[in-house]
């Protein structure tokens, strides 16, 4: 019974976020295992660049470390915070989601190749965090029962926790500064005088990710062409009919 209500609830979670938390949990658990090791998975810009292991642009992101208080802390909250993301704003838009996890990988990254980082899973963590927390600033939070307050200072609240568990602030601050870039990008320019909208997702992901069901109709604007208006010569025939006779009757009363 119990193994049926916890698959239930596994197959519940939505799609990104269930991929994204399994790769981390198979990850940390092939390292405890002796499968693999930490040393084949941290994000080395030679390695990647000159013996192409392109692998570890992609496994510095999934292992938290070895099975502990840090690893269930740092997976809680991706687990919690990216589910509701994908649940709440990004609601119908796996494509758009997916676009803001390539968005702060592919930065995450850039900064690494000028700073010593070696895993960038917690930054990650924190990135979701920060897009969530601005998205819903007045969501009231409980930290460990100690700490009250509104949702946009957990941030800061986890980056101050951080340093007191001896890790390094940096990992922290770059999260919060990839997900205010991307914030501002996708929430905050385009609805600026004169702002529009950089992020866009492109039309191969909507499909790979957001495929329409088969009894989807396409709305008018979305036909080829768009909507024909003033376009009287493409009116269909009972239209100008129509038209006719109204006009035929006007007339035929004012005479």
């Amino acid at each position: 019974m119990a193994y049926m209500s916890l698959r239930n609830e596994y197959m519940n979670m939505p799609p990104v976020t269930r991929a994204y938390t399994t790769a981390c949990v198979i990850t940390t658990l092939a390292v405890q295992l002796e499968l693999a090791s930490p040393f084949q998975l941290y994000f080395n810009p030679i390695l990647i660049l000159k013996q192409g292991q392109l692998w570890r642009l992609i496994t510095t992101f999934l292992f938290f470390g070895t099975f502990g208080f840090n690893f269930f802390f740092n997976m809680i909250f991706t687990y919690r915070y990216c589910r509701m993301l994908e649940e709440g704003s990004f609601r119908n838009r796996t494509a758009d989601f997916v676009l803001m996890f390539v968005f702060g990988a592919v930065c995450m990254i850039c900064f690494a190749f000028f700073v010593n980082l070696l895993f960038l899973g917690q930054a990650f963590t924190i990135m979701l965090v920060y897009v969530w927390s601005r998205r819903n600033p007045f969501v009231r939070m409980n930290f460990f029962g100690l700490l009250n307050f509104q949702a946009p200072y957990l941030p800061w609240i986890l980056l101050a926790f951080s340093v007191l568990l001896g890790n390094a602030v940096y990992v922290d601050l770059m999260g919060i500064a990839v997900g205010h870039i991307y914030y501002f990008l996708e929430d905050v320019f385009p609805n600026q005088r004169g702002g529009f909208k950089i992020l866009k997702t492109p039309s191969l992901m909507r499909t790979l990710f957001d495929p329409l069901p088969d009894d989807y109709q396409r709305l008018p604007e979305e036909q080829p062409g768009g909507f024909q208006w003033g376009n009287q010569n493409n009116r269909p025939a009972n239209e100008n009919n129509a038209e006719h006779n109204q006009e035929q009757n006007d007339n035929a009363e004012n005479r």
